[in-house]
């Protein structure tokens, strides 16, 4: 069985066509062109904001920065779960756990973040630790976007900043309530007090 081989011919150019100048001027002129229109004609399809003074109005779905959900009593609702920095494919979120103390009623039943800095220059803003945190204890419904600065300090937000930016509607508390240990409404579930 022998292999059968088409032999193409090279096509025939011209200089000009190999050289592309044809296709450049054309190029250049396009370019030249709406330059020129958007130069010169208060008829163009560009909107330049003046920012800081003018803002563009965000849609409502809109990430934002980050924020931390609050309790009742004004404590975060995170856990210290780690379920937010494992989820995190940029890594920009570090916390470190602590216990609660003996007599508190979420003693031995959760954990709350002694540290919690997110590093919003390196954030890719995917909202990965939203959608992973199980205690809806961190948002990105601020409306707002990373405020101007020429200090990489002021880029790591640390609990107290998070715990301080209000949602868009002002509220510092979250639209899902969970059920915490010494409520009423709790189910008295807990390490000591299996399901």
């Amino acid at each position: 069985m022998t292999a059968s081989v088409k032999v193409m011919k090279k096509p025939k150019r011209t200089i000009a066509e190999q050289s592309y100048v044809k296709e450049v001027g054309k190029g250049l002129g396009l370019t030249i062109g709406r330059f020129l229109k958007n130069t010169f004609t208060e008829d163009n399809d560009i909107v330049t904001y003046r920012y800081p003074e003018q803002k563009r109005t965000y849609p409502r779905r809109f990430r934002g920065i980050h924020r931390l959900t609050q309790r009742e009593d004004g404590s975060p609702r995170c856990v210290a779960c780690l379920c937010c920095s494992t989820a995190c494919p940029a890594q920009c979120i570090h916390i470190e756990a602590g216990e609660y103390a003996e007599g508190d009623p979420r003693y031995g039943y959760e954990r709350y973040p002694e540290v919690f800095v997110i590093d919003e220059l390196r954030c890719i803003f995917c909202g990965y630790c939203v959608e992973a945190c199980p205690c809806d204890a961190i948002r990105m419904d601020t409306g707002a976007h990373m405020p101007p600065s020429t200090s990489r300090e002021d880029f790591l937000f640390d609990k107290e900043i998070l715990l301080s930016l209000p949602a868009q509607d002002g509220t510092v508390l979250t639209a899902n309530p969970r059920h915490e240990p010494g409520d009423a409404s709790h189910p008295g579930i807990d390490r000591e007090h299996g399901h």
